[in-house]
């Protein structure tokens, strides 16, 4: 265990690198901060520090650097999360509040993270999985073909347009329309199949055809729009940080466009709470030299998908923390009231 004075030096060098970019020395500690003790006592302690893998001497510079380990230390034990000042959660609330739809939102989020970060930002569309149906609309077109909407509670819509194998009539749409949402709204994409299968049989037998084709038409919808989307916005932010990366940019860059690698990185969404993942416990070799900070976001309490930032490990990690949090939980709110 560190002492609380060298956990306060480390969170000085932490502090320090982060906003000069350049390597820490013992004597720039001391005049900067209050630590109470001579310099050659810092320098100790930065001993003791770069001795159990907290810091270390970049080859070319008399001062130190923090390590993935220490950065580690940093944000589990010395970093708080820093709150949005009220004029920036004022300029989300109405940024985001323009979303005229789902990708609308998504796309707005993405923009305002990579502004807010100025890092690469990510953000998972709402996964239907863990979606529930808020509305199924069926409307007629001709005798013989339907239009079926899907209205889920995060806003997405899906619409299909189903040719039928006979006309069904106005009087037996709107009977399958509300036998259909009394048994499915506000229910689990993953239950619905299970709850519409014996319906057909509570219509005659000559609609049991048209409903049968309206209800697999329903279910395909589900399954078809079970796979993960992505958006990533500020790409362009990581050349401002080309020195942080050891080599090149380029191994990060390519691991950006993989979107399985990216659906990875931001971890499951159940755990709804702020992750950071720093260096090489990002286990693509290409992220390697990057920290990740990602959070889930939901309406209702739950989170439905996750959305987070992607920058070198030398990052603000109590503001960017501060950031996707805030960010989190506005598209939240949103999503609640569409």
């Amino acid at each position: 265990m560190l002492s609380e004075r060298r956990l306060q030096v480390l969170r000085a060098i932490v502090q320090d690198y982060v906003g000069t970019e350049e390597p820490v020395g013992s004597k720039a500690l001391t005049e900067r901060h209050n630590l109470g003790v001579s310099p050659a006592t810092v320098r100790n302690d930065m001993a003791a520090l770069e001795e159990e893998g907290y810091i270390a001497q970049p080859h070319t510079s008399a001062g130190r650097i923090p390590t993935d380990k220490g950065y580690r230390l940093f944000v589990d034990k010395l970093a708080g999360v820093k709150p949005m000042s009220p004029p920036e959660r004022r300029a989300i609330q109405n940024f985001l509040e323009g979303a005229v739809d789902l990708d609308d939102v998504v796309a707005r989020t993405v923009r305002l993270l990579a502004q807010l970060t100025r890092q690469v930002a990510v953000v998972q569309y709402p996964s239907l999985t863990r979606s529930t149906v808020r509305h199924v609309e069926l409307l007629s077109l001709a005798p013989a073909r339907v239009m079926l909407v899907l209205i889920t509670d995060t806003g997405r819509v899906e619409q299909r347009v189903i040719d039928c194998p006979a006309p069904f009539g106005e009087t037996s749409l709107a009977d399958l329309r509300a036998r259909l949402n009394s048994r499915v709204a506000g229910r689990r994409f993953t239950d619905v199949p299970s709850l519409v299968e014996d319906l057909p049989e509570a219509f005659e037998v000559e609609d049991r055809g048209t409903v049968s084709t309206v209800l697999s038409t329903l279910l395909e919808t589900l399954v078809e729009e079970n796979e993960e989307r992505l958006m990533i916005g500020g790409t362009a932010n990581l050349t401002r940080f080309a020195h942080d990366f050891p080599l090149t940019i380029r191994p990060v860059l390519e691991a950006l466009e993989e979107q399985v690698v990216l659906l990875k990185l931001l971890g499951e969404a159940k755990d709804p709470g702020v992750t950071v993942r720093i260096g090489h416990e990002n286990a693509h070799e290409g992220l390697n030299s990057t920290s990740v900070v990602s959070v889930g976001y939901g309406s209702g309490g739950e989170a439905v998908a996750k959305l987070g930032v992607v920058g070198p490990t030398r990052m603000d990690y109590p503001g960017t923390m501060g950031a996707v949090r805030a960010v989190a939980r506005y598209v939240g709110q949103i999503l609640a009231e569409s």
